[in-house]
């Protein structure tokens, strides 16, 4: 009706954005205030995502995944797929080379850092699986997940548990558990002593001729 004032966004809807710009401010040291959380560059991808997913549940594909691939351009390289369910306060640190797959999980209060994938095993396993089975991870409440760290298949990483940077992840993980990968080898190379210089043949002295083979039957 002409005249009439668009109705406001949800309270739920707008708990959550807040909620989004808090735990921004309050995990990234570089970040003071809730205006500075607003350019952080994971924020469009968790905004578009939340969006997407509601038109996923709702059985519009194809919508979801439009929004979703522009969440993925706008946030420098995070894709979530609008099927997967992320809990409240989830953190994604830089935004950078997230992956996470359509069937995974993940709980409240996750902190996640750049280039981590929660994916599958990939299709040579997967279409193998019953119709409808569980082809990505489940991570539980308060985990981390280091830069570079790698969950595939329908595992189950426990709350609280740690994964470190570049681990890679096949198996059930416990709650509280720490999963590192093989850490670098460094090798302190020591400087090489130069080598004394050639003092080259040394000249013979002034000598007769039979000094002479005297001394070189000497040498």
């Amino acid at each position: 009706m002409p005249g009439r004032r668009p109705e406001r966004l949800p309270a739920r809807a707008v708990a959550t954005a807040r909620e989004d710009l808090d735990v921004i401010v309050a995990r990234d040291p570089s970040v003071r205030r809730r205006r500075e959380a607003l350019l952080h560059p994971a924020l469009p991808a968790l905004w578009t995502y939340r969006l997407a997913h509601g038109l996923h549940l709702r059985g519009h594909r194809l919508a979801a995944r439009l929004v979703g691939n522009l969440g993925r351009l706008a946030s420098g390289g995070v894709e979530i797929h609008p099927g997967a369910t992320l809990g409240r306060r989830v953190f994604v640190d830089h935004g950078a080379g997230v992956v996470i797959g359509e069937m995974a999980v993940v709980g409240d209060d996750v902190t996640i850092y750049h280039q981590v994938t929660l994916g599958a095993v990939g299709w040579w396993r997967d279409n193998g699986r019953a119709p409808g089975a569980r082809r990505h991870p489940v991570v539980g409440d308060r985990v981390v997940l280091g830069a570079g760290a790698t969950v595939l298949g329908p595992v189950l990483i426990g709350a609280d548990a740690l994964i470190g940077a570049g681990a890679l992840v096949t198996e059930d993980v416990p709650a509280g558990a720490r999963v590192t990968a093989p850490p670098g080898l460094v090798t302190v190379r020591r400087p090489v002593p130069a080598a004394a210089p050639d003092p080259g043949p040394t000249a013979a002295p002034d000598l007769t001729l039979e000094e002479s083979i005297e001394y070189a039957a000497d040498r």
